[in-house]
């Protein structure tokens, strides 16, 4: 007769979402970049000190369902992994998404690495499911580039 194996015991987790703050939007900002770059700017970017990463995430209809500051760095840059943004989407139930992020030297132009970042967020998010729509990387109030406008994937 078999023997069972000695059992063991693992964990049950629940994942949640925490909102944390509203921030309110004009219902065109979706369909103009500029619009789009004042709204991280004044939201989240104006007076950041050292390079910080946002995500802000869309609905199937292309309406904003939330935001997050997904990472924070140091003066002159930070580290990105996908999972921490998309894990986000996910929990939203978000079909896309648009990265932002600043430079605080004012200088809003892509780095190497910006563009690199940008390919493996875009290709990670189509695994999952949730469509990148753009980068934005900004610099000083008014300066800024969309990386997808330059087809950087």
């Amino acid at each position: 007769m078999p023997t069972c194996p000695k059992s063991t015991s693992v964990p049950r987790y629940r994942l949640s979402l925490v909102r944390e703050a509203e921030a309110t939007y004009a219902r065109d900002l979706l369909d103009r970049p500029e619009a789009v770059a004042e709204w991280f700017w004044r939201e989240i970017f104006h007076d950041a000190p050292q390079e910080q990463m946002a995500a802000a995430f869309t609905d199937v209809r292309n309406r904003l369902i939330g935001y997050q500051v997904a990472y924070v760095g140091r003066l002159s840059g930070c580290a990105l992994e996908p999972r921490g943004i998309l894990s986000a989407g996910l929990l939203l139930n978000a079909a896309g998404f648009i990265l932002a992020h600043n430079h605080p030297s004012g200088d809003p132009s892509p780095s190497p690495e910006d563009q690199a970042v940008t390919r493996r967020m875009a290709e990670a998010g189509e695994v999952v499911g949730v469509k990148l729509i753009d980068h934005l990387v900004l610099g000083d109030r008014g300066r800024w580039v969309s990386l997808g406008r330059r087809g950087a994937w």
